[in-house]
């Protein structure tokens, strides 16, 4: 069945009516998993540190340092969510502000010693996790997996 420019397609549509029904089950299931882990990591960096948080470090020491206003953005939350979240990190010695070089009005956010230190422990045992569940995978299948996730994260980037 074709469909009018601008009219939606459904999945069957588009093809793959129960491709797509499998892939999103699958990926329900690994969000799930990764919930539980990154509560673990979390754990790991501080006890006390939220998981949400913890992936606002990690995304901080990618980037190296930024707003809290382009956090806000990249993590689609509202500036006080993002306050309270930063607030945490700092009050737990893992992230530090200091004046923007470019608007001396803003801060920037960086990661502490201490927290680039905790985040690195946190990265090894993460691989080493990643190891194991992946271990008996070959890299031709490693690689596709990756090349497949890859595609799927930039799926709907601008």
């Amino acid at each position: 069945m074709r469909t009018e420019p601008g009219t939606p397609e459904t999945s069957e549509d588009a093809g793959g009516g129960d491709e797509i029904a499998a892939v999103e089950h699958e990926l329900a299931v690994l969000t799930r998993k990764l919930r539980s882990l990154a509560r673990e990591f979390a754990r790991l960096v501080h006890p006390e540190l939220d998981p949400s948080a913890y992936g606002l470090l990690t995304r901080l020491i990618e980037v190296e340092h930024c707003r809290a206003s382009d956090l806000a953005c990249y993590f689609g939350v509202g500036k006080a969510t993002m306050s309270r979240q930063l607030k945490v990190l700092e009050d737990l010695g893992l992230v530090r502000r200091e004046p923007d070089p470019e608007d001396g009005r803003a801060w920037q956010l960086l990661p502490t010693e201490e927290g680039l230190r905790r985040c690195e422990q946190v990265r090894v045992t993460r691989q080493g996790e990643f190891r194991k569940r992946l271990g008996a995978w070959d890299r031709p299948e490693l690689a596709e997996l990756a090349r497949l996730l890859a595609k799927l994260n930039r799926t709907g980037d601008a």
